[in-house]
């Protein structure tokens, strides 16, 4: 499990590093490619129960602290909780397929995973920000181009990079845990045939 910490906390210091240089004017390409959404579902797949929510929640709340000290935002805003609820979802999907986590399980629920923060962040968004019109062309704009005074970058390609970087991300995670339980399972098995 401490190589699957490790890479969550390389994870949250990505997520800080890369929001400071895109805010910074550097590369667009950057904008949510962070795998927070993957943190959230490997977590609940993999950890020990008492971690499989506080580890990612911890991990985004951190990254959140830092990053709203360097927005100057309020961790208080009501589209945080609705990115924590989002959150929270995609931990409950990872827990669903806990039981029987492989690959034809868990890719389809980090693409799900993704879609689902996306869409509700982005419906939340819609229906509060008063620069969005409140039909369906302005939840369409939501879904797609976003408003013009936040970013030059699209809600479409946000979610693009959301969907990359989560779906890397838990290939790499879940490698990172078949290579840890592979390691503890070795020892154990040459202990066993010493004794035969």
């Amino acid at each position: 499990m401490i190589p699957a910490l490790i890479l969550v906390l390389l994870a949250v210091i990505y997520r800080i590093a890369a929001a400071i240089i895109v805010q910074g004017g550097g590369s667009a390409w950057l904008s949510n490619f962070a795998p927070l959404a993957a943190i959230a579902l490997c977590s609940a797949i993999y950890f020990p129960r008492k971690y499989k929510f506080t580890v990612p929640f911890a991990a985004l709340l951190v990254s959140d602290l830092v990053l709203d000290v360097y927005y100057r935002a309020s961790l208080l805003d009501p589209l945080i909780f609705c990115r924590y609820f989002a959150f929270a979802l995609v931990g409950l999907l990872g827990l669903l397929i806990s039981r029987r986590p492989s690959l034809k399980t868990i890719v389809p629920a980090s693409l799900a995973g993704s879609a689902l923060f996306y869409g509700i962040t982005n419906f939340f968004s819609w229906l509060t920000d008063p620069g969005y019109v409140k039909n369906f062309a302005g939840l369409i704009q939501s879904l797609t181009v976003g408003l013009p005074q936040y970013s030059a970058t699209p809600t479409w390609m946000f979610f693009r990079n959301s969907l990359v970087s989560d779906l890397l991300f838990t290939l790499v995670f879940v490698a990172c845990m078949s290579y840890s339980r592979r390691d503890a399972a070795l020892p154990a098995a040459t202990g066993r045939s010493l004794v035969h």
